[in-house]
């Protein structure tokens, strides 16, 4: 049987999750600015109507911000979290195996649903069910490869007379558009890789698709010669339905404000540290290794610079916050510098295990059954509405803590900040 999947993807998904609790801006340019409030992540159309570059530095745009009022937000990620997982949960009702491909795009297996169902009247059911249940807008692209499916997607949003939905399964269907789809626009093709494939001559998907396989593969890589392939309709890329577990954990944020002293950087590394073990504990893992790094800004010439990390491995596999902390902060104090304006600050937890796969180390006594009792009941704390509770180096004000100037209510999320009707 062969195989088929669809790609749903969200338009314009933070832009759209602000606009759903604030109907009076779905006619107003909005963006999204990244931590600190630094530079655009995120785009309604109408603001990339204007010519606004994802990546631009928020102050480069204040004049046309001022001119055309438009909308600016700090990102929400714990609203666009909460509706990520909404629509997922709608995809998962309809398709029997959803692959979730990023926080607004997944992945669905169609394979066999051909023979009972028209699949662009499936893909306009997803469109219509997500859209009525969660108020977020969705293409989606039907191909027998991801590959093609990406491109299909691709065309249902580049192309309003689709009415959102592209059923690339025909094979004339896909010539036609690969024929009119400029290289570049292949799912990984890159910039550096598209300069080079055209100067092969490889100007369309269709060129590419049609490519001697064998030279593709010499010239550049088996990944490409893949691509090829996916794109004349075979699939060789499966559909991964199970997540993989992560290989590293990091907690990298710059600070609202410089910071000069010691006792005030423990707090940040104190925090990131926690912050990043909650994640651990999250995805049931320990880790074994423990970095810490610090940096100066970099964009002054008038402030002296200075960067520096370290690790540390520890003796057993922990994903304790207690034992942590007092790790990180050691590792601080050893490569922290007097004489500078600290700027960021990163922790990264690595060798990463399964917890019930601990392996005990013979001279370090096992992780203790009432640590970790105490690191559920905070986490469950925490995750219920009755507060937060946190080790106290994490500091009180947290006044180094990012700027969100712009921010959100999170509707959906917390009782105080519900939406009135």
């Amino acid at each position: 049987m062969s195989e088929l999947f669809a790609l749903v993807d969200c338009n314009n998904f933070y832009a759209s999750c602000e606009t759903l609790f604030q109907p009076k801006l779905r006619r107003c340019p909005i963006v999204v600015l990244s931590n600190n409030d630094g530079c655009v992540v995120a785009r309604s159309k109408s603001a990339k109507q204007l010519g606004i570059k994802m990546g631009v530095p928020v102050h480069q745009i204040n004049s046309l911000i001022r001119q055309h009022g438009i909308a600016v937000f700090s990102s929400n990620y714990e609203l666009y979290g909460d509706m990520s997982q909404r629509v997922m949960s709608v995809l998962e009702q309809m398709a029997p195996a959803v692959e979730i491909y990023s926080i607004d795009e997944a992945f669905l297996s169609l394979t066999g649903l051909k023979r009972h169902l028209s699949l662009a009247e499936f893909g306009l059911s997803v469109r219509e069910r997500v859209q009525r249940w969660t108020g977020i807008t969705v293409c989606v692209g039907i191909a027998p490869s991801k590959t093609l499916a990406k491109l299909a997607n691709h065309a249902a949003k580049t192309y309003p007379a689709t009415g959102g939905v592209v059923d690339l399964s025909e094979r004339t269907r896909q010539q036609r558009l690969m024929e009119i789809t400029p290289i570049e626009e292949v799912w990984g093709v890159g910039r550096q890789l598209s300069t080079k494939l055209r100067e092969l001559g490889i100007q369309t998907a269709l060129d590419l698709a049609e490519y001697d396989l064998k030279s593709l593969r010499q010239r550049f890589s088996v990944v490409l010669e893949r691509t090829a392939r996916e794109l004349r309709g075979e699939s060789c890329l499966a559909l991964n339905d199970v997540t993989e577990a992560k290989q590293q954990i990091v907690c990298s944020r710059s600070f609202s404000q410089r910071i000069d002293s010691l006792t005030e950087l423990r707090e940040p590394v104190a925090f990131y540290t926690a912050r990043a073990c909650e994640k651990l504990r999250t995805e049931k893992q320990v880790c074994r290794t423990l970095s810490v790094s610090i940096r100066t800004g970099q964009f002054n010439p008038s402030e002296p610079t200075y960067s520096n990390s370290i690790t540390t491995s520890l003796a057993m596999a922990s994903n304790d916050s207690n034992q942590l902390i007092t790790e990180s902060t050691r590792l601080l104090e050893a490569i922290w510098r007097p004489g500078y304006r600290y700027a960021k600050a990163s922790i990264m937890l690595s060798e990463l295990s399964p917890q019930n796969q601990e392996q005990a180390a013979l001279f370090v006594p096992p992780q203790q059954a009432r640590r970790q009792q105490l690191m559920e009941t905070i986490d469950k704390i925490n995750g219920s509405k009755h507060g937060k509770v946190f080790v106290a180096a994490q500091g009180i004000k947290q006044e180094w803590s990012m700027k969100r100037r712009f921010l959100s209510p999170a509707y959906t999320t917390r009782w105080s900040e519900l939406p009135y009707v």
